[in-house]
C-alpha cells in the first residue's frame, strides 16, 4: 500500500486538503491517506474549528511549530516534518497553498527524495516582496505533480520552464470545499446571533502588512469604515494580526465605536461562508474570498496592487482596488446603487478538483517502481 501525506498549516489550507482527503477514501485499498498539521496557525479559532467544519479527522502528526519569524517558522518546520518522513517513508508530499508550511514541507521532502505534489500551482502575483509569492516560486520548481486551478497558472509554469507532463489543470478545490458545504453553512445562525439581513451588509477581511502593519493605511481605513458605517451595516471578524496592530496604533477603541460596524473574533469555516454567501459586498486581501466571491458572484473589492489569481478579475466578481483604501470608495458606491460587475463562474470550478487531483495521483502512485519509491523524481 501506497502513503500519501498531506501537509496543513494555516486555515486556507484546511478547505483545500478536506475535498483532497474525502477523495482519497475511494483509494482506501491501495493508498493509505495522511494529514500533518504543522501548526504554523494554532488557536482554536484558526485551526481546531476548520477540522471541526469541514469534517476533517483529527490529524495524523501534529507539529505544533507555532508562531515565529518567517525563518523561525519554516526552520522550526523542517525539523519536525523531517523526522515525520523519516519514520512514515511517504510514497508522495502534497502540499497545498503559499504558507511557510507549504514551502518547508517541500524543501524536506525535495532533499529526501520524496515525490512533492502541489495543489494549487502555478498561482503568480509578479510581487516577490509578498513572502507567499516566494514560498510558490520554490515550491512549484521542487514539485514533481503540479495542479493548477486556474489557465494563468498554467501559462506561468510553461514561462518558468517547467516540464509540461508535470501540469495538470484539474480546477479549485478551494470550489470543492464551498459547493460541498454550503447548504450546511446555510443553517448556521450567525446573522441570527449578529441582527443582520441578507443582502444589506459589507463583509470585511483585512490582515495583510500592506494594509495593517502602517499607522496611516490603518487610521485611513478606520476613517473608510466611518464614513460607510451610516450608508451599509459593517461586520469585520478581525484577524489577530490586524486587531493587535489597530491596538498598537491607538484605532482600537474608535473603531469600536463606529455605529452598524460588528468587529467580531474570527469565524470557523460555516460561519463565514454563510456570512460570505449573503453579503451585498466584500472588502478584503485574501486570496481564498477572491475565489469565493467569484463563484458566489458577490461583488469583491480587493485592497491590493495585485492578485495572483487574475481570473477572478478578468471572469469574476473580483475589483482590484489598489492599496490605497481611497480608490475603493467609488466602488462601494457603485455597488450601493447597484451598478456592481457581474461574473461568471470559472470553467473547472466545478466541485470536481479533488477528484481529478486524486486520480492523477493514485495513477501516478501506480507506476512508479520500487526503485523510484527510493528517490526517483515520478
Amino acid at each position: 500500500m501506497n502513503t500519501v501525506i498531506s501537509v496543513v498549516g494555516a486555515r486556507p489550507n484546511f478547505m483545500k486538503v478536506a475535498p483532497v482527503h474525502r477523495a482519497f477514501r475511494y483509494y482506501a485499498g491501495s493508498v493509505r491517506h495522511l494529514i500533518v498539521h504543522t501548526g504554523q496557525h494554532y488557536d482554536d479559532k484558526m485551526s481546531k474549528v476548520f477540522f471541526e467544519d469541514l469534517e476533517l479527522p483529527q490529524p495524523d502528526v501534529y507539529l505544533g511549530v507555532g508562531s515565529g519569524s518567517h525563518a523561525e517558522q519554516t526552520a522550526r518546520v523542517m525539523v519536525e516534518f523531517e523526522k515525520v518522513v523519516q519514520q512514515l517513508r511517504p510514497d508522495l508530499v502534497v502540499v497545498v497553498g503559499d504558507v511557510n508550511s507549504t514551502v518547508a514541507c517541500s524543501l524536506v521532502a525535495a532533499k529526501l527524495r520524496i515525490p512533492i505534489a502541489h495543489v494549487e500551482a502555478g498561482l503568480r502575483s509578479y510581487d516577490r516582496s509578498m513572502p507567499e509569492e516566494i514560498n510558490r516560486i520554490v515550491t512549484d520548481a521542487l514539485s514533481d505533480l503540479l495542479f493548477v486551478s486556474e489557465p494563468s497558472g498554467v501559462t506561468n509554469l510553461r514561462k518558468e520552464g517547467i516540464a509540461e507532463g508535470k501540469v495538470h489543470l484539474v480546477g479549485n478545490t478551494m470550489i470543492d470545499s464551498l459547493m460541498h458545504y454550503m447548504e450546511k453553512a446555510r443553517r448556521s445562525r450567525v446573522m441570527e446571533d449578529l441582527g443582520i439581513e441578507p443582502k444589506s451588509y459589507m463583509l470585511v477581511t483585512l490582515h495583510r502588512p500592506s494594509n495593517v502593519d502602517g499607522k496611516e493605511s490603518l487610521e485611513k481605513i478606520v476613517q473608510f469604515f466611518e464614513d460607510f458605517a451610516d450608508r451599509v451595516p459593517t461586520v469585520f471578524p478581525v484577524h489577530p494580526r490586524t486587531r493587535k496592530m489597530m491596538s498598537e496604533f491607538g484605532l482600537l477603541e474608535r473603531a469600536l465605536r463606529i455605529d452598524r460596524m460588528k468587529l467580531i473574533e474570527p469565524l470557523g469555516y460555516l460561519d463565514f461562508l454563510r456570512l460570505l454567501q449573503d453579503a451585498r459586498l466584500v472588502l478584503t486581501d485574501s486570496g481564498g474570498i477572491q475565489e469565493e466571491t467569484t463563484f458566489l458572484n458577490v461583488p469583491c473589492l480587493t485592497l491590493r496592487d495585485n492578485t495572483e489569481r487574475p481570473i477572478t478579475v478578468d471572469e469574476g466578481s473580483n475589483i482590484l482596488c489598489g492599496s490605497n483604501i481611497d480608490s475603493a470608495r467609488p466602488h462601494v458606491e457603485a455597488i450601493l446603487t447597484g451598478r456592481h460587475k457581474a461574473g461568471r463562474s470559472p470553467d473547472l470550478w466545478d466541485g470536481k478538483a479533488a477528484d481529478r487531483i486524486v486520480s492523477i495521483v493514485a495513477d501516478t502512485l501506480k507506476n512508479i517502481t520500487a526503485s523510484a519509491m527510493n528517490g526517483i523524481s515520478v
